[in-house]
């Protein structure tokens, strides 16, 4: 009798998968521990088992199944080095093509869905594992940050630091986060205060740089970093001067630039940091239709929808969206598909208005219910609720591998089903 576990490899077309990630053993060098079909395994088993990297090689170590899901054996050894499991997620992101594995699942997975006519769509957002974006927090980590570069640079060319008010202002932004009460005249004298020291900075080191640019050279992170923060300096500027608080491409943390504040609505969280995914599902299987960290308008994307799902699944016949997705424009195209929908009528009601209002009410019921209900099972099982990936690729690839993880898992429960059935027949 299989594990779970088991019935999920069962259930991923490896061969397939390895080739479409075009990933190859090294000629060069000590044999890998990983073969390249054990490296998509243990990301699919990281994310089953929503551990950390350091839990899941702990996991590797003192368990005779998770080695074999993975292709290895350890023995009497043991894996130590919990980096690894970080530097293979880095090696796959840089080749992972969503659409095109997403192919390669779907005709693996196509004979357990029964309804594949029938899409489901809707747009969520899979947050990112950082503090909470504060003017005051981005400005003095960019203050700390630089500052420790200027007396590195400083005792390399064997001179002076020059004099700023570094200190005064660390004592004052450590006195104001202690407070739990926190008034806005305060934020405002902290937040100029603090605008002031990094524009004196970034000016000082500037100046070392071309004063002594034959004596120095630079990693290229220290450039692109240098550069956010000149940005971020550009944009609390004119921020703090207009009193707005949006700008373009608002930059949130110096570490992850690329993360942009995606507006939800909410009642319970308004705004949510991470990525925004429009999802289509078919037959409770979801498939990444469009990935973006910035913020997008998922209603303008049902009629690619509709074309990628055809791409997959053939003829589509059913769609059910939210409201935001029922525009004019979106409307027209799905009556010339012959596309029903679950959209609330505009104008007369139709000869079949009864039958129409039926099968509307069992589409939104079923989105509503099914696809929303999928996404908390994501975040909460498969570990997307918190992702603690340090660069957008890798966080791209967390995610895919966190939804498809669900996919497999719920594929291999329908093809434990089937088994019983052949085995009672």
């Amino acid at each position: 009798m299989l594990s779970e576990l088991g019935k999920v490899y069962q259930s991923i077309p490896w061969t397939e998968l390895v080739k479409s990630l075009n990933i190859k053993n090294k000629r060069k060098g000590r044999t890998a521990i990983f073969t390249p079909q054990g490296k998509v395994a243990l990301m699919f088993l990281k994310s089953y088992t929503g551990s950390s990297d350091r839990k899941l090689l702990e996991d590797i170590n003192g368990n005779i199944h998770h080695q074999m899901f993975c292709g290895i054996f350890l023995g009497p050894d043991r894996l130590d080095d919990f980096k690894i499991v970080s530097r293979i997620r880095t090696e796959l992101s840089g080749k992972l093509d969503i659409k095109a594995i997403q192919q390669v699942l779907t005709r693996a997975w196509k004979p357990y869905i029964k309804i594949p006519n029938v899409i489901l769509e809707d747009a969520t957002c899979y947050e990112t594992s950082m503090r909470h974006p504060t003017n005051v927090k981005l400005l003095w980590e960019c203050i700390d940050w630089l500052h420790g570069q200027m007396k590195l640079t400083c005792k390399y060319l064997k001179i002076r630091t020059p004099r700023t008010k570094y200190l005064k202002q660390k004592d004052r932004y450590l006195s104001y986060s202690r407070k739990r009460h926190k008034r806005v005249q305060e934020r405002i004298v902290l937040n100029r205060s603090l605008l002031h020291l990094l524009n004196k900075i970034v000016n000082l080191q500037g100046e070392i740089e071309k004063q002594y640019n034959d004596r120095l050279s630079f990693p290229i992170r220290y450039y692109k970093r240098f550069g956010v923060i000149k940005k971020i300096l550009s944009q609390q500027k004119e921020m703090f001067e207009t009193g707005t608080t949006r700008v373009p491409d608002k930059i949130l943390s110096i570490d992850k630039n690329y993360i942009r504040p995606i507006i939800r609505g909410k009642e319970t969280k308004k705004v949510e940091f991470g990525a925004k995914i429009n999802m289509i599902q078919a037959d409770g299987i979801n498939f990444i239709e469009h990935l973006s960290f910035d913020a997008f308008n998922e209603g303008v994307r049902l009629i690619n929808s509709i074309w990628y799902s055809r791409t997959l699944f053939g003829k589509i016949t059913h769609v059910a969206a939210d409201a935001i997705y029922a525009t004019n424009k979106n409307r027209k195209y799905c009556t010339s598909a012959g596309i029903t929908t679950d959209f609330k009528r505009k104008g007369k009601a139709g000869k079949h208005e009864e039958h129409r209002l039926k099968i509307a009410k069992e589409l939104r019921k079923e989105r509503a219910t099914r696809m929303e209900g999928s996404f908390g099972t994501e975040k909460q099982h498969y570990g997307l609720n918190k992702i603690r990936a340090r660069t957008k690729l890798n966080e791209m690839l967390w995610i895919f591998f966190g939804v498809h993880t669900a996919n497999a898992v719920r594929i291999a429960k329908r093809l434990a089903v089937e088994g019983e059935n052949s085995q009672t027949a």
